[in-house]
């Protein structure tokens, strides 16, 4: 049992240093085993995973309760749905490979390259030409994009480019489409601060 600000979890998910999706692959494991009502704690340090936890339980059914931050690590607070609450997470289905995302670019085809990413992340490596905006600030920002253009959301493996554009197709994108494998797998050409 934790205690932080009198919020006990009944049980603690350690997912330090795990990068998207893995928080959220941990906690989806985790959550089937626990009982319906009880409150999990999910420590991370990836910045972008308190929009992955809000979006993942808005999405599943389950509570997301809030996030407590110490330092670099971010304690997410879940409460686990009861069975009749919990929802099929929705898979986006319409989706646009690598080799389909680079002809576009060569082509210089009239479209937008939305990255979700963290700020941190899109500095070190981008695709240029893409559009940033973290998928945290996304529905406070949609009035930065046209939602009657083409859309190509991408995130680092994919999980946030999908929760990204479920948001855009709710607010009304006609044309929305996530990129598969994110840029992690990426061979095309990109911008960014050069890493050792």
């Amino acid at each position: 049992m934790s205690s932080i600000n009198n919020i006990q979890a009944d049980h603690i998910l350690d997912c330090k240093g795990l990068a998207c999706p893995m928080p959220i692959v941990k906690t989806k494991k985790a959550m089937n085993d626990l009982v319906p009502g009880k409150i999990m704690e999910v420590q991370a340090t990836d910045k972008g995973s308190l929009a992955d936890f809000q979006s993942w339980a808005k999405n599943t059914g389950h509570q997301y309760l809030g996030t407590l931050q110490e330092g670099d690590v971010m304690r997410h607070y879940l409460r686990k749905a009861n069975p009749a609450e919990v929802m099929k997470e929705q898979i986006f289905s319409s989706t646009i490979s690598h080799e389909e995302l680079q002809a576009k670019c060569s082509l210089k085809e009239n479209f937008i390259l939305l990255d979700v990413r963290e700020p941190a992340e899109f500095a070190f490596k981008h695709i240029p030409g893409s559009k940033h905006i973290p998928l945290g600030e996304l529905e406070n920002r949609l009035a930065e994009l046209n939602l009657e253009d083409e859309i190509a959301v991408i995130c680092q493996a994919g999980a946030r480019s999908e929760r990204a554009c479920r948001l855009l197709a709710d607010k009304g994108a006609k044309n929305v489409k996530s990129v598969l494998s994110g840029i992690s797998d990426w061979a095309g050409e990109t911008m960014g601060s050069d890493s050792i």
